[in-house]
């Protein structure tokens, strides 16, 4: 309040540095004046040359000259009259400019302003996010400004995805469903809310969650979480067929670079579902017309050159993951982790491949 009221202050002093001297009469001409000035001197060169200071003929001259000047000045008065305006318009004009401007300029605010958001105090601006404070400062700082704005959508979608980052699932299962009512539904948000009911059941897809999954589907049948989540309900059901052919569908799918890819191939691997590893495009046409067997045992050959290869190239880590992948797909799970190890052994002085590795095999299910 303190600082609209020196905002209109201001205003007001402005407004009347600008009209107070429309406020005031306009002063009458000085040309008369003139007039006088001149007559005066008149009376003063006969006063002196009845003094005997000057003589008649320069009497005479200085009389001639400023009877010049008089006429002159008396003319020029009788041709300029004053213009003065209206007193009463002008103190008109000026109360119509100190209550229509803050109208005009109230009525534009509450138009384009927002009148109703919150203050926000000097020490909050201040306040400038640092990205090296730890996260759950921040995420207590957009709590707190989502208490003060309950119905800011980007704020709770924002928020979310952190908290279920965090473990708290339970919040973020709150902040999910603020997201979907005040910025609106989506595939995305509603499988999100469901794997966060997920982890607030230890895990478990619960009926409440696969119904999120499920409303997910409906929105876009092709979104990937809500599918896999599908698929491991009815793993968690005793129905792995089901599961299976489900993942089988989203493999079919995919494209060969789809992130998920690796973590619905070890679901499937895990379920007994039938599944091959990634073959080249040409490889994959030649096996079409192959009996099983015979495709088999291409993907063996495939399998054992690639491992080959990367016993003399083992800087390759998209290399490693695709062995061990494919060793858990053929069901050759000591195969696997013989060749994790050895993949591990391989990158060891790179912190960065080993760190890509170490994502990789997350993905596989292969945290140990």
């Amino acid at each position: 309040m303190t600082l609209w009221f020196v905002f209109a202050l201001m205003t007001v002093a402005a407004i009347f540095a600008v009209l107070w001297p429309l406020s005031r009469r306009g002063r009458t001409d000085t040309g008369g004046s003139e007039v006088v000035v001149y007559r005066d001197q008149l009376a003063e060169i006969d006063r002196d040359m009845a003094a005997g200071i000057i003589g008649a003929a320069e009497a005479d001259a200085a009389r001639i000259e400023i009877s010049r000047r008089l006429l002159a000045a008396a003319d020029q008065s009788g041709r300029e009259t004053p213009v003065q305006g209206s007193l009463t318009l002008r103190r008109a004009a000026a109360i119509v400019a100190l209550v229509g401007l803050p109208v005009i300029a109230s009525s534009f605010y509450l138009a384009l302003g927002s009148p109703r958001l919150g203050d926000f105090p000097l020490a909050e601006r201040s306040r400038v996010a640092d990205a090296n404070q730890p996260l759950a400062n921040l995420v207590a700082q957009v709590e707190a400004h989502l208490e003060k704005n309950p119905t800011d959508g980007r704020g709770w979608t924002v928020l979310a995805p952190v908290l279920s980052r965090l473990g708290r699932y339970d919040d973020a299962v709150r902040a999910y469903r603020n997201a979907i009512t005040y910025a609106g539904d989506s595939a995305d948000r509603r499988a999100d809310l469901g794997e966060a009911m997920i982890g607030t059941a230890g895990g478990v897809v619960t009926a409440e969650a696969k119904a999120e999954f499920e409303r997910a589907i409906a929105l876009n049948g092709d979104d990937a979480k809500a599918n896999y989540f599908l698929g491991l309900a009815a793993e968690q059901d005793g129905r792995k067929a089901d599961a299976a052919a489900l993942w089988q569908k989203m493999l079919a799918k995919a494209p060969s670079d789809a992130p998920w890819r690796p973590l619905v191939q070890a679901a499937l691997v895990r379920v007994g579902g039938v599944s091959a590893p990634a073959l080249p495009d040409g490889a994959m046409a030649a096996a079409k017309d192959m009996s099983e067997a015979d495709r088999g045992t291409m993907i063996q050959g495939m399998v054992d050159r690639l491992a080959t290869r990367l016993k003399t190239n083992g800087d390759d880590v998209e290399g490693w993951l695709r062995l061990v992948r494919a060793y858990l797909v053929m069901g050759e799970r000591d195969k696997a982790m013989s060749a994790l190890a050895d993949a591990r052994q391989a990158v060891a002085n790179d912190a960065d491949r080993l760190r890509q590795l170490n994502e990789g095999l997350k993905n596989l299910g292969l945290d140990g």
